[in-house]
């Protein structure tokens, strides 16, 4: 049997599974035009892989779901690679039916991140170490790597490289000007410095050191170690080879992308919490796409932690768009891009969707056809939206050939583009002028071409990724508490910090009951217990900083009945000082009738883990030594709230007893400084002040606008600052813990508002009000683009020992 007739027996085996009732004509045609072309280009034995993959993955009960130019296939579908029905949406195997291409087709699987290395161990055994490896890849200096080392080989003390490097937004800055190290607080004309900044420059976009890629496996059929030498990678029980994906390509080599998603582990613990407390089973493939009260959810914005519309821009444009179907969130995932933004084709598309203009379908004068465009653009109203798009575009009214368009797909790929993109300019721009389409027009969609080449999204991407917001929507729609359980339980992951997450689902028209980490209910995960309005959050001792999971075995196991005080627990359970410390640090005794500082006190008198046999025996009663094991009550003064927050979100990254601006409040009320509730209550154009905790940070690409999103104890205020006054203001706004802006309101006639920000200021310091034990630090969300603060810092005139080391942000760089 040959691999293409066991590909078709697969099919012919899967396809009942699928369409139990029978396959619809429309189904049947496409796998036959599938089937048929990959058998031409000898292809099956790609496509076997792959679903020997998933296979094993289902078996194996780890959720995975298929993307890329060949997996929104009938095919794919029926073989249980994608959960993207052709029977309900139009599949668009075409982008990858091109005889130029000349390459292996392109199926990406995404796996639950937590369980992908049993994948990957998986595909080593399966194939063999001498015929499977993971493809290299080449790490560039960017300005924050260059700025390190360099300071390292001059001998720049760590502080002055810390402030070089903060004065750099991520990995999009090309330079280092004199106001940035003004800003840092650096000589401008001190030599070594300007030295080290100088050879930084030089270093930048150099190649640093080899890697492996993310999840590029080649798989050979002989001996792979025979073409290319095959290392041991730094973790444990991986090999990789030499080349880069560029190098495999060119090579023809098979590779299959093994990729790392945590949404899907996020949806499997949802499915399982689902199961154990509804007894309802669900999977990828088992939504409808039509739910009316999920598609409220989103058209009001309400999509914290919904997979690829979390983030501030999608939150501010699913008013705008307002979804309503499944087609909608395939645009609404690739509309907030830089090709479709840089291209000027969001506001037309979103005008003709609210019924302010016509779908004008763009056409070339006669003789030709003036409706070419129309077949290609007429779901997107006549604009371009989509990387297929663009490639088709070029091919109808440029009248590309199949090759030059293949050359164009390859010179705008996301994040691989060959540097060639300019050469494709003239050509297309032209020759549309030249056939009668208006010049913006045609200028226009090769301005989006070039963001895709920063970052490009297909539509066969947008569809598969559309499925996981449509199901991550219904989750939270539907089990607002399971949703925010398995999302905590996925962490790290997603664009914020678990303080919103909690707040999210306790704000959600259900109004999610949340309740304290405790060492009688909590377990390592989060939980769900019954409540007075449904099921319940129960924190777990996850979210405690630095505390291990087999402690958490150990006390779960232990427990019993629970215990009565604090000797028995540690009596019962033999945690050491160190476990019991955090556990009181974190307030975690309150059903044992002690706050967070009598718990302190209570764990400091326990013995040490190994006391000394005179003080065991000091301590027991049996020896009769009672009174030198009894210590008077210590009657020590309550906790003020306010530390209380502050050692909250220190130990735990939230706090379920209030939020810091709630204490502040008192300070910025005497300046006249407003809430987030009542800027959101003013009128357009109104000026305001207000001030919160910096939750987001976020320069889409090298755009020209900054977002900032600030949280108070009322709600969230989203801050916009232009690129020229950011740099006014870059310390401010790269280093503010708790910021105070000064703009004008500007809302949107769906509600949405902004605060056109004028002045930035940095009131970190108003922190301090909150304890004098603990110097508070807010975890910042992960969209950040910017690491927090190796700016300029003040002295805080403590003492070294007394400043407790806090976990570090986690920030998108």
């Amino acid at each position: 049997m040959t691999a293409q007739d066991r590909l078709v027996e697969l099919v012919a085996a899967y396809e009942q599974r699928k369409y139990p009732e029978g396959v619809p004509g429309k189904v049947r045609d496409i796998l036959d035009k599938e089937l048929a072309f990959i058998a031409d280009g000898e292809l099956a034995h790609y496509f076997l892989t792959i679903h020997d993959i998933v296979r094993y993955a289902n078996k194996e009960g780890i959720l995975c779901q298929g993307r890329g130019s060949a997996a929104n296939s009938a095919v794919c579908y029926v073989l249980g690679i994608t959960s993207v029905d052709p029977s309900k949406h139009d599949v668009l195997f075409e982008r990858f039916l091109s005889t130029d291409r000349n390459e292996p087709p392109d199926i990406d699987v995404d796996f639950e991140h937590e369980r992908r290395e049993e994948v990957i161990q998986h595909i080593y055994k399966r194939y063999g170490r001498h015929r499977a490896g993971i493809a290299a890849t080449v790490i560039r200096y960017r300005p924050r790597s260059a700025i390190r080392e360099v300071g390292k080989v001059m001998g720049l003390t760590e502080d002055i490289t810390a402030r070089l490097a903060g004065s750099q937004w991520g990995s999009f800055g090309s330079d280092i000007p004199d106001r940035h190290l003004e800003q840092a607080g650096l000589e401008v004309g001190n030599l070594t410095v300007t030295r080290a900044v100088a050879m930084t420059r030089r270093l930048l976009e150099f190649p640093r050191h080899l890697s492996q890629h993310v999840g590029g496996f080649v798989l050979t059929q002989d001996r792979l170690d025979e073409l290319v030498p095959i290392g041991n990678a730094a973790m444990p029980n991986r090999t990789f080879i030499e080349w880069d994906k560029d190098d495999i390509d060119a090579l023809r080599l098979m590779k299959v992308d093994v990729l790392a998603l945590g949404m899907l582990t996020c949806i499997r613990k949802a499915f399982d919490l689902i199961h154990e407390h509804h007894a309802r089973r669900l999977e990828l493939d088992s939504f409808e796409d039509e739910d009316p009260d999920v598609y409220r959810m989103l058209q009001e914005g309400r999509s914290i932690g919904v997979f690829q519309v979390e983030s501030r821009a999608q939150i501010n444009m699913l008013p705008r768009l307002k979804p309503a179907e499944f087609y909608d969130l395939a645009i609404q995932v690739a509309i907030v891009r830089p090709g479709p933004i840089q291209g000027n084709m969001v506001h037309p598309y979103l005008r003709r969707r609210q019924g302010l203009e016509e779908p004008d379908y763009a056409g070339p004068k006669p003789p030709h056809d003036p409706d070419e465009l129309k077949a290609i653009l007429w779901k997107t109203l006549g604009v371009p939206l989509f990387q297929e798009h663009a490639m088709k575009v070029a091919m109808v009214a440029a009248e590309f050939s199949s090759g030059e368009a293949n050359g164009l797909r390859k010179a705008m790929g996301t994040f691989r583009g060959d540097g060639n993109l300019w050469k494709y300019e003239d050509r297309m721009v032209n020759r549309m002028i030249e056939r009668g389409y208006d010049p913006n027009f045609a200028r226009n969609c090769f301005e989006q071409i070039k963001g895709f080449g920063s970052y490009g999204f297909p539509e066969s991407h947008a569809v598969s990724f559309a499925k996981l917001v449509y199901i991550s929507s219904w989750i939270k729609c539907h089990h607002p508490a399971v949703f925010a359980c398995a999302l905590l339980n996925s962490q790290p992951m997603g664009f914020y910090a678990p303080a919103q997450l909690v707040r999210d689902a306790q704000e959600s028209p259900q109004k999610v009951e949340v309740r304290a980490i405790d060492v009688n209910h909590s377990v390592w995960d989060n939980t769900l217990e019954p409540g007075a309005r449904g099921l319940a959050l129960r924190l777990g001792l996850r979210q405690i900083d630095g505390f291990r999971e087999d402690w958490a075995v150990k006390l779960a196991e232990a427990r019993g009945d629970g215990f009565s005080d604090v000797e028995e627990m540690a009596r019962r359970t033999g945690l050491e000082a160190a476990a019991m410390r955090k556990l009181a640090d974190a307030d975690a005794f309150r059903s044992l009738g002690l706050d967070r500082r009598e718990g302190l006190w209570a764990v400091r008198r326990l013995p040490d883990d190994e006391p000394l046999p005179l003080f065991q025996a000091a301590n027991s009663v049996k020896n009769g030594a009672r009174e030198l094991g009894v210590e008077a009550a210590a009657n020590l003064p309550l906790m003020p709230l306010k530390e209380h927050i502050a050692t909250d979100y220190q130990t735990t990254r939230l706090s379920l007893k209030g939020h810091p601006m709630q204490i502040l409040r008192p300070v910025f009320r005497a300046e006249g400084v407003l809430s987030a509730e009542e800027v959101n209550a003013q009128k357009h154009g109104r000026l305001v002040r207000t001030a919160g905790v910096v939750l987001v940070r976020q320069r889409p690409g090298t755009g020209n606008a900054i977002f900032v999103t600030m949280e108070d104890e009322t709600g969230v205020v989203n801050a916009l600052l232009w690129a020229r006054l950011f740099e006014t203001f870059r310390r401010e706004v790269m280093a503010a813990r708790l910021m105070e802006v000064e703009g004008t309101v500007e809302k949107s006639v769906e509600g949405v508002l902004h605060v056109m920000v004028r002045r930035v200021f940095d009131r970190s310091a108003e922190l301090r009000r909150l304890s004098e034990d603990y110097d508070l630090q807010v975890e910042l969300s992960r969209a950040d683009a910017v690491k927090y603060p190796q700016a300029p810092r003040s002295p805080t005139g403590r003492h070294p020992r007394d400043v407790r080391i806090l976990p570090g942000s986690r920030d998108f760089h």
